[in-house]
């Protein structure tokens, strides 16, 4: 069977643990083999700061290897909601992989 993972204290989206340090965000458990990194580059300069410019990264959360090897797919987004939406698309595939 099966061992079940203990729910993380997290806000969670679309069923994946979402946290965020700044400019930041990280996306996916930790736990897993993958997580998304999404990095806000450039907002819209309006109080709220809508992101307008965003980086989206598919890393691989294995230790051995190299910081600079860890990135596995990389995109740029106009939005944050499109870089989730790809991100989420990514870390599900990947994740089925394994």
């Amino acid at each position: 069977m099966a061992e079940k993972k203990e729910k993380l204290p997290f806000t969670m989206y679309k069923g994946y643990p979402l946290v965020r340090s700044n400019n930041d965000i990280y996306y996916g458990d930790p736990r897993d083999p993958y997580v998304i990194f999404i990095h806000i580059e450039k907002t819209d300069g309006s109080e709220e700061e809508i992101p307008t410019q965003v980086t989206v990264e598919l890393l691989t959360t294995d230790e051995s290897v190299s910081i600079f090897e860890r990135s596995k797919k990389k995109s740029e987004k106009k939005s944050l909601y499109d870089a989730l939406d790809i991100g989420r698309i990514w870390l599900e595939r990947a994740l089925a992989k394994n």
